[in-house]
């Protein structure tokens, strides 16, 4: 038997900062960005890009890490472990964690490649592209992952943006190995659909022996299996793992569980500003939910309204009070 966690999730993941500014469709064709992905770029690229982009707001970032940050603004406990340079990108990353409650100690980088940094454009539509310089985040090794933060939490959560680089790959690989040995569950989001276009067999792999909750969204998904309809993929990872959260945007998500299928509306923004982080505060919402007892289709209600409030404004963390939003929501 497992011993009483202290955690409810530690998330591994890219230790960034987002820099986000607004533009139109034209400023994408121009610059070659494709919309609505994510693209890994370079410091010299990062450096011109920054250079030509409107003015940015600058906020702490990171798939996974937005995910924790939902989870401990929900009321969770949570700790996050990713790398940063000591410098001053790095020095707001981990302030925005810790005064959330965050559990975050990782050791800071001792090469000189700098705190990672993602560059979001958002289109009128709402839609970012992402153009990420990862930096410090991609030196991420096995060494980093204290045995002890993952025993300790009830779900070790990780993100597919991170499986590039090998020590990263490796790290992600231990920790899945300490949560099972320890009785604890894993989690895994897909990420970006590029992401499951360079590790399609690998991704399926995990997904049906080293992962208990998939999350992913409708176009993930679908390439994660070469599926040509949505239901035909939903088919597909259908019993490949305990839980997989298929998020749809307006459209709601498809929860499955077991021989279960949930569908949840989703919940609609008092305005859309901006989709990035969208599908991090939905899993931060179910995961949530998930660790504090509640049933998987109230789990995904969090989930969408944990989304529904970060698009309502721009960056991908909540800005408003999330545990009363919760309660008012009577979830």
């Amino acid at each position: 038997m497992s011993a009483p966690a202290s955690l409810d999730v530690t998330g591994i993941g890219n230790a960034i900062v987002d820099i986000i500014a607004q533009t139109d469709d034209a400023f994408l064709t121009a610059h070659a960005i494709a919309k609505g992905g994510m693209t890994l770029i370079d410091a010299a690229a990062a450096t011109r890009l920054y250079g030509i982009m409107g003015p940015g707001v600058e906020t702490s970032g990171g798939s996974a890490a937005n995910t924790i940050a939902g989870i401990a603004a929900l009321g969770g406990r949570a700790g996050f472990i990713g790398k940063v340079q000591q410098d001053q990108l790095g020095e707001v990353f981990a302030h925005d964690l810790r005064a959330l409650g965050v559990q975050y100690d990782t050791p800071a980088s001792i090469s000189e490649s700098p705190t990672g940094r993602c560059l979001i454009l958002v289109t009128p539509d709402a839609q970012r592209s992402m153009s990420t310089f990862l930096g410090a985040g991609q030196e991420l090794r096995p060494e980093d992952v204290d045995p002890a933060r993952i025993a300790a939490a009830q779900i070790t959560y990780l993100e597919g943006y991170l499986w590039d680089p090998p020590g990263a790959k490796q790290a992600f690989r231990k920790a899945m190995d300490i949560a099972h040995q320890a009785g604890r569950r894993v989690a895994m989001s897909l990420s970006d659909a590029f992401c499951v276009e360079r590790y399609r067999d690998e991704f399926q792999h995990l997904a049906a022996g080293n992962i208990d909750i998939l999350f992913a969204n409708e176009t993930e998904i679908m390439s994660l299996y070469q599926a040509r309809t949505f239901d035909d993929a939903l088919q597909a990872v259908r019993g490949k793992c305990a839980l997989a959260a298929l998020t749809r945007s307006e459209k709601g998500c498809v929860i499955l569980a077991g021989g279960e299928v949930h569908v949840i509306e989703a919940v609609k923004p008092v305005a859309l500003i901006d989709t990035t982080g969208a599908g991090d505060l939905f899993a931060a919402g179910f995961l949530f939910g998930l660790t504090h007892g509640r049933d998987v289709a109230a789990c995904a209600r969090i989930g969408a309204l944990a989304a529904s409030e970060v698009l309502a404004h721009l960056g991908p963390r909540p800005q408003s009070d999330m545990k009363a939003l919760l309660k008012k929501s009577g979830l």
